[in-house]
């Protein structure tokens, strides 16, 4: 019944027009039986129809339609899985179309559309600048030193390319060619399906402990044999596996990680402890999406709330103006306290290290030269500054304050001349 279904799919794409080739990729995704019987033919290395299949999805790919390229790249893991374990098998002649499909859509990937060779730019996220993946609130304070303040705002740019074309694997670029289809796949996460993410983390766990003693702790009865591995190859299946945890594949996503991370302390490879264990803190704890399989996809990550990022007491215009009002209302309202009891309270002023009389309001008489007293005039002043407050009142309240002053004044003159006087005639 598979090879059917793998036969009328081989015939139908050969007869069809140009015209109708978006048509037929938007409804490859409603024929259900056809993706689990190709996943069969491509597991099975010595089936008569591994070979059409895979000039069969190269066509897809070179047609540039992008939907029938996503068609292919969903099946690149077990793909990628196949050419590995014939690898370590030592039996080449049975990969053979497996290697022109990977190394054609290599060759097509590092190139546009004019032929020339592509060069991919990635841009590096500052520290300073808030992203999906860190808040600088949470990093905390950053020292202000000189190369700081002159890296502040630029942007870091990493290159990568441009690639060579290759003809065939051999050990030295085998892992370079697979780590970049592994990026291409990487591109295309949110269109796959969970079978396809089922398969990556499948073959990140194989890869991983094959030959090494966890293997016997997982119970795979596969190949035996050490599969060596590149940091930039872990670093692409870690990506991969973080999108899955995030998406339905929780307890292979969580393997598939712990495997990577075994490998990579085995070779010690600190890129791939790097990013393992930064995905692995960053989903410390959190609950991820188990049930999310064909849902909306996404990346799970804390993002601290904007609004924390202002603090409550930062000094601004419009808090000082605030801040104003409110100690103009509140001298308005004491004001208002002062008349409606009847009077208008005069405050104390006290003054030290001054020698004289003190008077019963506060103010001190020092001895003129004549003989009178003359009232503390600094502390007149003192009164005046406190009671008189130009902000605080209206132009009636400001009159009322002035006429005050002047009838205080003219009574410490009275009473001191009074005093002087009396002090002459005793004389």
């Amino acid at each position: 019944m598979d090879q059917g279904v793998v036969e009328e799919w081989l015939s139908e794409f050969k007869t069809l027009p140009d015209s109708a080739v978006s048509n037929y990729a938007a409804s490859l995704k409603d024929k259900g039986s056809l993706v689990p019987a190709l996943y069969k033919v491509i597991r099975e290395n010595y089936s008569d129809l591994l070979e059409p299949v895979c000039h069969q999805l190269f066509e897809f790919y070179r047609s540039g339609e992008p939907q029938l390229q996503r068609f292919t790249l969903q099946f690149l893991p077990e793909l990628l899985w196949s050419l590995l374990s014939v690898s370590a098998a030592r039996d080449p002649h049975t990969s053979g179309c497996i290697e022109a499909l990977l190394l054609g859509i290599y060759n097509l990937e590092i190139v546009d559309k004019d032929g020339q060779s592509k060069v991919l730019s990635f841009t590096v996220p500052s520290l300073s600048k808030p992203s999906v993946y860190h808040e600088p609130s949470a990093i905390g304070s950053i020292a202000l030193t000189e190369g700081a303040l002159a890296n502040h705002g630029l942007s870091r740019v990493v290159y990568s390319g441009p690639h060579l074309q290759r003809e065939t694997f051999t050990a030295q670029n085998r892992f370079e060619v697979l780590t970049f289809l592994l990026l291409c796949y990487n591109a295309a996460l949110s269109y796959m399906t969970s079978t396809s993410l089922q398969s990556l983390c499948q073959l990140s766990s194989r890869v991983c402990i094959c030959g090494y003693p966890r293997q016997q702790m997982r119970r795979y009865k596969g190949i035996s044999t050490r599969l060596t591995v590149t940091s930039e190859f872990l670093v692409q299946l870690i990506t991969g596996i973080h999108y899955a945890l995030c998406n339905g594949e929780v307890e292979l996503g969580s393997k598939a990680l712990d495997d990577v991370l075994y490998r990579a302390q085995l070779e010690l490879l600190p890129e791939a402890l790097l990013v393992g264990n930064a995905i692995k803190s960053s989903l410390h704890g959190a609950a991820l999406k188990s049930n999310n399989k064909e849902g909306a996809r996404s990346i799970q990550v804390e993002i601290t709330p904007t609004s924390s990022r202002i603090s409550r007491n930062a000094v601004t215009s419009l808090s000082i103006r605030g801040h104003r009002w409110k100690r103009h209302e509140s001298q308005e309202v004491s004001v208002d306290n002062e008349a409606a009891m009847g009077g208008v309270a005069i405050p104390e002023i006290s003054v030290t290290g001054v020698g004289g009389e003190r008077m019963p309001n506060g103010d001190s008489l020092r001895p003129r030269p004549d003989g009178r007293a003359q009232p503390d005039c600094d502390a007149l002043g003192a009164a005046s500054e406190v009671s008189l407050d130009p902000r605080g009142h209206d132009s009636g309240t400001r009159g009322q304050e002035v006429r005050r002053q002047k009838s205080v004044r003219r009574m410490v003159e009275n009473e001191g001349s009074g005093s002087a006087s009396t002090g002459r005639s005793q004389y």
